[in-house]
């Protein structure tokens, strides 16, 4: 069976570019957004050994703990360079892709798409990998899908301070009417949510109760900057810390959704 098409601008940024293996450990911010996730996550998967289906997984940075954690994990990735690191996490591993999805009906308790919707610009393509994601589950059973934040270039970059740059200010103000990352410099093509957008999408698709959070918080760009900045490392700091504090308590309040780098929905299929 062969797979749907992936843009060739994902697959060189994620095979040349990057090492996503890095993203999450490397940096303050890329640490934070770890950290969130997990604490996110576990406060609602069901109890180990649950099935959970990683789909768009990447190298397996979450796969590694869900699998340290007693949970039976298989990884489903687009790119063959992430599969192979994958499989050093311990979890089940095969390249595949959001869209057409090998695992049985009502097979798995958890699938998380961490990363899929983002890269498929298309909504007809995200409203497939939700559809896949809904019937591998099991009745009751939970998604976790993230995104990107439609403001979080703006933020980076005012971080950053790169705003005075008559040019990058023109990108930015495209990104921020289309919702669209073309790929063209720095990151790869990306689709950007704002939070309302995002559950409406997960709802759309049948789950029931879609919940928004902000993973990072509002000041994930004041951490990233402060390190970029300086060159040195905040990943274990009092700036960290306190990001970590504001994000933890600005989850009650849904106007601070904007402020986060990344966004994740959780929802169930129905029970019955």
């Amino acid at each position: 069976m062969s797979l749907p098409e992936l843009a060739p601008e994902i697959v060189r940024f994620y095979t040349e570019t990057i090492d996503e293996a890095d993203r999450l450990t490397a940096t303050a911010d890329g640490r934070l957004e770890m950290v969130r996730t997990q604490e996110l996550l576990r406060r609602h998967l069901p109890a180990p050994p649950a099935r959970v289906l990683d789909v768009g997984g990447g190298p397996g940075a979450h796969a590694r703990w869900l699998v340290q954690d007693g949970y039976t994990v298989h990884l489903v990735d687009p790119i063959p360079r992430h599969v192979e690191q994958a499989r050093a996490t311990g979890a089940g591993v095969e390249l595949g892709d959001a869209r057409r999805l090998t695992a049985g009906d009502a097979s798995q308790d958890v699938v998380l798409l961490l990363g899929p919707l983002y890269h498929l610009i298309d909504r007809a393509d995200r409203d497939r990998a939700l559809a896949e994601a809904f019937r591998v589950l099991k009745p009751g059973g939970l998604l976790a899908a993230a995104g990107i934040n439609r403001y979080s270039s703006l933020f980076e970059h005012a971080a950053f301070a790169h705003l005075h740059k008559e040019p990058l200010r023109k990108n930015i103000a495209g990104i921020l009417a289309s919702q669209i990352h073309d790929g063209k410099k720095a990151f790869t093509a990306a689709c950007f949510h704002s939070g309302e957008q995002l559950r409406e999408e997960v709802a759309a698709a049948g789950f029931e109760d879609a919940r928004v959070f902000g993973i990072e918080g509002p000041a994930w760009s004041m951490l990233a900057a402060a390190e970029r900045n300086t060159g040195s490392d905040f990943r274990e700091s009092a700036l960290f810390e306190s990001a970590l504090a504001a994000a933890r308590m600005a989850e009650p309040y849904p106007e601070l959704l904007a402020a986060s780098s990344h966004l994740l929905v959780v929802g169930h299929r129905p029970a019955v």
